[in-house]
């Protein structure tokens, strides 16, 4: 069986996980080098490079050949929830104007990097959905949608691309909930 696309999971220490776990970590190749992967686990039997300590295909030789790829993600988010009624409280609408903070922005998951792109949007990314599409957006296969109207974007942002890397709409209305939640902590402690 041969996959197109690996597995994100998200975790407050991911090296709690590992050290449970027995896997491979995968590889990738960086400056004509095979290296490990940042993020990337198999947890199934792959070949090792005994050098590199980890697998002796890079990920997308691995994912042509049928293995599926893990990524075990840290999102420190996670530790500075206090408790459910606090992720709750979390989860609302958060003050949008802070999201054109430079600095809280660059504190953003999943956004950090973005915030020239933010500002390339002709209407503010000030709801939920929207934030999902902006998310979107910032993918290699969508960025062809920035500048364009929130009306524009939606009406071709969760169109599927074969062979590029986009977000299905669901996994980015999930992170735009992570987003809020990393947005409404820094606004709390602020």
């Amino acid at each position: 069986m041969k996959f197109k696309s690996d597995i994100d999971i998200d975790f407050a220490d991911r090296q709690q996980v590992l050290d449970l776990l027995n896997v491979t970590p995968a590889s990738i190749i960086r400056d004509g080098k095979l290296t490990k992967h940042n993020t990337g686990v198999y947890a199934t039997d792959i070949p090792v490079d005994p050098f590199v300590g980890s697998a002796s295909l890079d990920y997308n030789d691995a994912e042509a050949r049928g293995y599926m790829k893990l990524d075990l993600l840290n999102v420190h988010v996670y530790k500075q929830i206090k408790s459910e009624e606090h992720l709750v409280k979390l989860m609302q609408e958060p003050d949008w104007t802070k999201l054109y903070d430079p600095a809280i922005c660059a504190q953003l998951i999943h956004i950090n990097n973005h915030y020239d792109t933010l500002l390339k949007m002709p209407e503010p990314v000030d709801t939920i959905p929207r934030l999902a599409m902006f998310l979107a957006v910032i993918r290699p296969a969508k960025r062809h949608l920035i500048g364009k109207t929130w009306k524009e974007v939606a009406s071709t942002v969760w169109d599927k691309v074969e062979g590029e890397y986009a977000f299905k709409k669901s996994h980015a209305c999930a992170y735009a909930t992570l987003v809020v939640v990393n947005l409404n902590l820094l606004c709390e402690s602020a």
